[in-house]
Order: structure tokens, then sequence, then C-alpha cells
């Protein structure tokens, strides 16, 4: 594999598991100096001894966190981070409820996971950023930023949508400084616990729906986003900047 991140500096939050996990490796597989936080511990040991990435256990709900954390990276590397992948997200654990019973302690829960976190370490990474005068920021949206969610959870929903409100927005915000921002909207892939529960809880003729929607008429992989992930913060894509990549096999 090309190591076309050597030496770079790469920060992935929500690196233990999933699609975070797939991007820390194909980076670390390039050359790239990785850092990855999560909530999971065990996990983030697992991918340190496996990729050599540094890990954290930072919970981004708390943003001093993540600015403690960027902070460190950067203490640690002496110079500011080159790319930025803001992975973490989800529902929380949550399935779909009706409107009108959902607390206000589920939906500021998802969003905060899914946006603040990416605008908390974003905010943080940005200085350093511009200070070099170039950057790539990768937000990981999701199909459910430009329609309904399959999971039915409105605060999931409406997270992913702002996070492409974010991108395009810090693109031109950012891109006078030589930061480029883009995202990867992936489709629905079977990469955690989550979403396995989440596939087990259709029936198969819904399953096989699903599939048949998708023109290649298979689901996606961890490491097709992570692929997406590295082309769009690599060289190839200098003049890439505020779009967005769906990667769902033709949806």
């Amino acid at each position: 594999m090309s190591r076309s991140f050597d030496g770079r500096i790469v920060v992935v939050s929500g690196a233990a598991i999933g699609f975070g996990r797939a991007i820390a490796e194909t980076f670390a597989a390039r050359g790239a100096i990785v850092h990855g936080c999560d909530v999971r511990a065990p996990e983030l040991t697992a991918l340190a001894a496996a990729t050599g990435a540094w890990t954290s256990v930072v919970d981004l709900t708390d943003r001093n966190a993540a600015r403690a954390w960027i902070a460190g990276v950067e203490a640690d590397a002496g110079r500011a981070v080159d790319v930025l992948v803001n992975n973490a997200g989800g529902v929380a654990g949550q399935a779909h409820a009706p409107i009108e019973t959902v607390s206000d302690a589920d939906w500021d829960r998802v969003l905060e996971i899914n946006l603040g976190a990416a605008m908390a370490l974003s905010r943080a990474c940005v200085p350093g950023m511009k200070a070099a005068g170039a950057g790539a920021i990768v937000n990981i949206a999701s199909g459910a930023a430009f329609k309904a969610s399959l999971t039915g959870v409105q605060a999931y929903c409406a997270a992913k949508h702002a996070v492409l409100g974010l991108t395009r927005q810090l693109c031109h915000e950012l891109g006078p400084f030589g930061i480029r921002v883009n995202a990867v909207a992936p489709g629905f892939v079977r990469s955690n616990e989550a979403a396995e529960r989440q596939w087990a809880g259709y029936s198969p003729e819904r399953q096989r729906q699903i599939v048949e929607g998708v023109a290649l008429r298979r689901l996606g992989a961890p490491q097709d986003i992570a692929n997406a992930v590295a082309f769009l913060a690599s060289d190839k894509a200098s003049f890439i900047s505020g779009e967005i990549l769906s990667v769902n096999g033709g949806h």
C-alpha cells in the first residue's frame, strides 16, 4: 500500500470500532502518525496494539476534554494536526420513538456526539492548521443527511443534516487559509453492534429490499468508507473542498 501519508498527524474520533477503526488502520498503513479517541478503552487498546496508533479515552460531549485532547496531540507532535476525521457519532443506543415522547436528554445526547463533537474538534484543530497554512478536515455524515434515516431517530437525522451545513460553511471560512473541508456520507453498512442490531430488526423481505435498492447489489463495508476518507484527505484531492461524497454503492 502506498505510504502517501508518511509522517502526517492524523486525528480520528470514534476510532475504536466500525468506520473509525477502519479509518485509523488505513491511515496507519499509509504511514500516518494516527491519534484516535473513543470512550471504549479495551477496543482502543486493541487498536493501538494492531496499528501503533496513539489512543486516548475521551468523552467528546465534554468540549473542554476535546480541546485538551487536541492540545495534547499538538504538544506531542510539536506541530499542527494535518488531518482531522470527525467520525464520532451514532444514535447513542436509541431507537425510533414518537417525537412527542423524545426526552430533552435523548435529543441533546445525539446532537452532542454527532454535531457538537465535530464542532469542538474542528474548533480545536483550526488554529494550528491556520498557522501551518494547510490542513484537511473530513466529516462523517450519513445517507440520513439527505433524507429520512433508516434508524427513525429524529435527532440523528437532524444532526447529520447539520454536519453537511457545517462542512459547507467551514469550507468557505477556512479555504483562504489552505484548509479543505469535505464530508463522506455512507450508505447502510453493518459496521458495529448498533448497525447489526438495526439490520437484525428488519424482516428478511426488508433486508432484501435494502440490498436490491443498491445499484451494486451489496451493502458497504467499513473499508469502503475508509478509502473515501483517505482520498479526500490526500494530495490527490487538493482542489476538492466543500463536497459531500456519497459512498453507498449507487442508491
